[in-house]
């Protein structure tokens, strides 16, 4: 007897049937899967632009029994009624998030396929990575409900371009109900190949990047700094090293003073303000003023009771020393005091308070 609301025979609304008695199985392996994929991506830092997961509706199972009902023999013969998609940055990302999968579940080789493989020559159409999989009892068991273990489930892996281009074809075409002329399948086709190429060149440019990183971190490390540019990254790896350490525990030996420590980053500006352009020109700065840079701190802070100073001290005097070393002017200390603080009026009082201290030193030899 055929289905009353669907218009399914009656093979079909048995199936049906058995997937009313089992949705909640299928909502409980939902939360199994997504919490095994999200713990599995933050153990191995991966993060992805979204990770998604549905229970097929009613509706939308009766209209797939409706087109295909001859194929299955039970509700277990159908692969995506619990359907997962994990969406990656980029491209080489979506086969390690394949390796977390394999490690996690157990895989359906039979029904599992690349489609991503599948592309004739002459098309540019874009697919992704779809395993069917079941829950293996060393994630999950409940001997109430075994079917938690038996039914299968879909992992879709594919980039954030490869869904644009999913979703769009869906809607244009898959949904249409039509068949789409050939000029505009073309077009869609033409599409794809730029989504494709777009997808393979953010993939090389990070590869490339990351490349470039190591290749500067090994430098840093092996203190080849001569070749070593001065941007974000550099600037890091080499604060890593605690470069000015020797002249802030110099600097705190004058009042026996605890160094209170603070992230450095915020001296690169000023110091690419400054005309530095590598590393190599800070490490000679640093090998040029530290005696300067101490004895202006003896000046600064010798007198006083001061028992806590600034990691922050031996680059900053560092800086004052190459500034008035290299003929620097007033207004020149005071614009670096702006650049590293902020624009005030009190920036211009200390310049003009710094100078008074170099004359009372007789730093002028080191102009």
């Amino acid at each position: 007897m055929p289905d009353d609301n669907y218009g399914l025979d009656l093979h079909c609304s048995m199936i049906l049937d058995d997937y009313r008695s089992s949705l909640a199985v299928f909502e409980q392996m939902k939360g199994i899967v997504m919490e095994a994929i999200s713990n599995s991506l933050n153990e191995n830092n991966l993060v992805v632009t979204a990770l998604e997961s549905r229970v097929k509706t009613e509706s939308s199972l009766a209209g797939k029994l409706a087109l295909k009902g001859h194929k299955y023999r039970e509700l277990s013969d159908l692969t995506d009624i619990l359907g997962v998609r994990v969406i990656t940055f980029y491209s080489d990302e979506v086969d390690k998030i394949a390796a977390l999968i394999q490690e996690k579940f157990d895989i359906d080789w039979e029904n599992s396929v690349d489609k991503r493989k599948q592309h004739a020559l002459e098309s540019f159409g874009y697919m992704s990575l779809h395993y069917i999989c079941r829950i293996p009892e060393s994630i999950y068991k409940d001997p109430a409900h075994p079917e938690v273990n038996t039914f299968r489930f879909e992992v879709q892996m594919r980039t954030a371009l490869q869904h644009v281009w999913a979703n769009m074809y869906h809607d244009t075409g898959y949904k249409s109900g039509f068949e789409i002329p050939h000029e505009h399948l073309r077009s869609l086709n033409r599409l794809a190949g730029v989504l494709e190429l777009a997808d393979d060149e953010f993939s090389r440019i990070r590869i490339q990047i990351n490349d470039y990183r190591r290749k500067v971190q090994a430098l840093v490390k092996d203190n080849d700094f001569d070749d070593v540019p001065l941007n974000g990254d550099t600037f890091k790896s080499y604060l890593d090293l605690n470069p000015f350490s020797t002249l802030n525990k110099k600097i705190a030996a004058i009042n026996q003073a605890e160094i209170q420590e603070l992230n450095l980053m915020f001296f690169l500006e000023p110091l690419k303000k400054l005309g530095f352009t590598t590393l190599g020109e800070v490490e000679r700065m640093k090998a040029e003023c530290s005696e300067y840079a101490y004895k202006l701190a003896v000046h600064q802070i010798g007198k006083t009771d001061l028992d806590i100073v600034s990691s922050a001290i031996g680059l900053q005097n560092l800086c004052i020393t190459y500034i008035i070393k290299h003929e620097g002017s007033i207004k020149e200390l005071a614009y670096f005091f702006d650049t590293l603080n902020g624009p005030s009026d009190y920036n211009r009082q200390q310049a003009e308070r710094i100078y008074q201290q170099v004359n009372k030193l007789r730093l002028q030899s080191i102009k």
